[in-house]
């Protein structure tokens, strides 16, 4: 007996020294954190945050890489492709793990589940109803109300075609059994001096980047798409609180992940990093202020949840018609 404990004492040792050295040597040189949106939003504040932690931790550069185009999927892509060492990560998003995969179809180089190690999820974030004054409706009941009354009067702006704000949009319409056009911008940025200039009358938009304009009374704040309530915003309803618009739920999340293939040992050093940061009272504070509610998960529930969300966004996105580009 004590030959063959030894045996398979020794046996697990050939397994976990690798693994060990790996860990041991990691990381060797800078890090990068390759991130799917223009600097000065929130996926790329909440990137950065992260990534300067992490390079406290390890002691080493890790730097933010902003790679915009196609719903996220450029930058995802080569997340995808990199080397899987762990010194490549990046963030990922309900767009390219949840939407993406029936707005592409085909047209998608990675795999959303199969090229990828999830490390965790590590918020989620609320958006925001927002019209332009002159549209007098105080709620999002009154918002469908008004859009059966004039069915050719209201368009609403979106960050892009397939992305969470257009299709919290077409949620909407189906729910509420409404039209309304949809007109489709690069980025949020991008469609808020029309919305600001009454071009087009409503938003749906993450807090942060309406939250200015809100204080100043230049949009008005009618609905949350999530159902908890925002400590920034803390008067605007959110839909499911409203009249029509029971169990109403959608948030955009924001998730790191690395190639697939990286040693189980670096996503768990990873994971561990992360989530200390995210549940430290004054970033879990700087991210609530912000609109987001900080979830760092494992990376077991971050893969199940993809796949929940690709299944769950797959008949939204066949009813409205968008097609990725």
């Amino acid at each position: 007996m004590p030959r063959v404990r030894y045996a398979l004492l020794a046996a697990v040792a050939l397994f976990v020294a690798p693994a060990m050295a790996q860990d041991a040597r990691f990381p060797s040189k800078p890090v990068r954190l390759i991130t799917l949106t223009s600097a000065g939003g929130t996926l790329d504040m909440l990137a950065r945050l992260i990534a300067d932690e992490a390079g406290k931790q390890f002691g080493q550069t890790v730097s933010v890489e902003n790679r915009v185009g196609a719903g996220g999927n450029i930058g995802a892509q080569m997340l995808a492709r990199a080397e899987p060492d762990g010194h490549t990560i990046g963030m990922v998003t309900v767009s390219t793990h949840g939407i993406n995969p029936t707005l592409y179809g085909d047209k998608m180089r990675f795999d959303p589940i199969n090229d990828f190690a999830f490390i965790t999820i590590a918020a989620l974030a609320k958006n925001v109803v927002v019209v332009h004054p002159s549209l007098q409706v105080k709620n999002v009941t009154e918002l469908a109300d008004y859009a059966r009354k004039n069915p050719e009067a209201l368009s609403f702006g979106s960050a892009g075609s397939g992305t969470s704000q257009h299709l919290s949009g077409e949620m909407v319409k189906m729910v509420a059994n409404v039209k309304m056009t949809h007109v489709p911008y690069r980025g949020a940025s991008a469609a808020m001096p029309d919305l600001l200039a009454g071009r087009i009358q409503v938003m749906f938009i993450a807090i942060p980047e309406a939250r200015q304009h809100i204080a100043a009374g230049t949009l008005r704040a009618i609905g949350l798409t999530s159902k908890a309530r925002s400590i920034s915003l803390p008067d605007v309803i959110p839909m499911a609180e409203q009249e029509g618009f029971a169990g109403f739920d959608v948030s955009a999340w924001f998730a790191v992940a690395a190639p697939a293939k990286t040693p189980r040992v670096i996503v768990d050093r990873y994971n561990k990093i992360i989530g200390d940061f995210l549940r430290r009272p004054d970033i879990n504070a700087k991210l609530e202020a912000a609109g987001l509610d900080v979830v760092a998960s494992s990376p077991e529930a971050m893969a199940e949840f993809v796949k929940e969300e690709i299944a769950r966004w797959a008949p939204v996105v066949k009813a409205s018609g968008a097609i990725g580009e």
